[in-house]
């Protein structure tokens, strides 16, 4: 059976009722979250209403973005195109001025009669781009001025004071404090409380005018800083944190994987080069997962209203990070890196009624499959555009056969700049790296089944020639031969 009526036909058994009421989308979108989870097996995490979500849906233990930062990942996801296509690689440069008539994954929601509305972080904010793309949206998008607005107590204040009475020459670029922080202050002086409120207040309002919605919502921690309220950092007592396991550069791995830590460095305290004391590492990945958990309670708090409303059994709910984050791992904090830990992240698809839900599925899918999956699921037609593969059909069958290959890439700047390409297979991560002219100036190998920590470089290792032969033909013959 041709590959486009199975899916046809998983679509027709999980949603025989659509054509009586068309399912509403909450969408939820987080910033720098990495698949540290309770539900994806880490115990330590404090996560239950993430896990309470992966309950009621499938989880996808293996997706992937395309670009392991904020911008391009969001403009591949909500173009449905590759980067390639949207030609975004960083995040000073926007979707539309490459794309004015792509028609976007809440664009095309709003253009088939649904209300489309942004609260929080869904497109990445920036001054260029004022609005967050006035076209997705049938209001314009409610966001809470400044995405990280409390930074500081008075400590961390008197920190910036003393940076701004030093000599002009001796200042750092941008006098910024220190990337963590527990604040005896209660959830509601973050911006992602007040994104939770929000989104409370405005369900509240869709109920009422009983139009199908598609609602996103953007939460942004766990990103830098690490400030949230003291009651999240007690979570996760200062004995129980420890180092990444694989706090060192993978062997024989080439330098363009790399970088120094320059968004972690942009903040105070942080040294301008060499290492990451252990000191400050330990209350990097205490904070980061402290802002989990507050992330976390602000999410409970929008599904709470979600079921109290009636919504829950007409609304489909998606939840997913733009990109993974390192905590030491691969000699690396942040993100802006092509592996694993940069580029996977949590994927939860629920679905009311759903057959599947509680299970969890090891298909490789990718970020920019997102588009054609809710479209296939709210029963709108697929743009031609599209460059992602619907998943509907895991839903009905987690376990079936599917994509062979996942498809990542990041440009690192620099004089010159380098691109790189990675393919996630079943087995392998393989990566190449090559200058803008071509140039091939490093390539990577690393075995996640027996070396899922990816710390020893296989590249050149004449036992594992043909394995980089075959997968660097897979790479080069791009995304649409990996496809079911």
């Amino acid at each position: 059976m041709p590959r486009l009526l199975i899916q046809l036909s998983s679509f027709v058994i999980l949603h025989s009722s659509l054509a009586a009421q068309p399912l509403n989308v909450l969408f939820i979108a987080v910033d720098d979250l990495r698949p540290e989870l309770a539900c994806y097996g880490a115990a330590h995490m404090k996560t239950p209403n993430i896990d309470r979500l992966a309950a009621s849906g499938l989880l996808f233990e293996r997706a992937y973005c395309q670009v392991a930062v904020c911008n391009p990942s969001r403009s591949s996801l909500l173009s449905g195109s590759r980067p390639d296509t949207t030609q975004v690689f960083d995040n000073q440069h926007f979707m539309r001025p490459n794309m004015p008539d792509v028609i976007s994954l809440p664009q095309h929601f709003k253009n088939h009669g649904y209300t489309s509305l942004s609260l929080g972080k869904i497109f990445h904010h920036s001054e260029r781009e004022p609005g967050d793309d006035p076209q997705s949206w049938t209001e314009p998008a409610w966001f809470h001025g400044e995405p990280y607005r409390h930074w500081f107590t008075q400590d961390s204040l008197d920190y910036v004071k003393q940076l701004k009475a030093l000599p002009k020459a001796q200042q750092p670029k941008q006098l910024r404090a220190a990337p963590f922080e527990a604040a005896n202050e209660p959830d509601t002086s973050y911006p992602d409380a007040q994104t939770a409120s929000k989104a409370i207040e405005t369900l509240q309002r869709l109920k009422a005018e009983a139009k199908p919605f598609f609602l996103g919502v953007g939460f942004v921690k766990p990103h830098l800083p690490f400030t949230c309220p003291q009651k999240y950092w007690d979570l996760y007592p200062e004995n129980s944190i420890k180092l990444a396991t694989n706090p060192e550069r993978p062997k024989n791995a080439p330098e363009p994987a790399f970088h120094n830590n320059y968004e972690l460095r942009s903040y105070g305290t942080v040294p301008e080069n060499g290492p990451i004391s252990d000191a400050m590492a330990l209350k990097l990945i205490r904070g980061y997962r402290a802002c989990v958990s507050f992330m976390d309670a602000q999410l409970g708090r929008v599904l709470d209203e979600l079921d109290r409303l009636g919504l829950r059994e007409s609304t489909l709910i998606v939840f997913w990070s733009d990109h993974g984050y390192h905590l030491g791992e691969n000699g690396v904090f942040t993100k802006m890196t092509n592996f694993e830990h940069g580029t996977r992240v949590p994927l939860i698809v629920s679905t009311p009624g759903m057959k599947t839900a509680g299970q969890r599925t090891l298909a490789l899918v990718e970020l920019v499959d997102l588009y054609p999956t809710l479209a296939q699921l709210c029963a709108l037609p697929l743009p031609k555009h599209l460059e992602g593969t619907n998943f509907a059909p895991l839903l009905e069958k987690p376990n079936q056969a599917w994509k062979k290959a996942a498809f990542s890439q990041y440009l690192r700047t620099g004089k010159p700049p380098y691109m790189g390409r990675s393919i996630r297979t079943d087995r392998w991560r393989y990566t190449e790296w090559h200058d803008l002219k071509g140039k091939p100036t490093g390539v990577e190998l690393y075995d996640e089944l027996n070396d899922p920590q990816e710390t020893v470089n296989l590249a050149n290792d004449p036992a594992h020639t043909e394995t980089v032969k075959q997968l660097a033909a897979q790479l080069h013959s791009g995304w649409k031969a990996a496809l079911p």
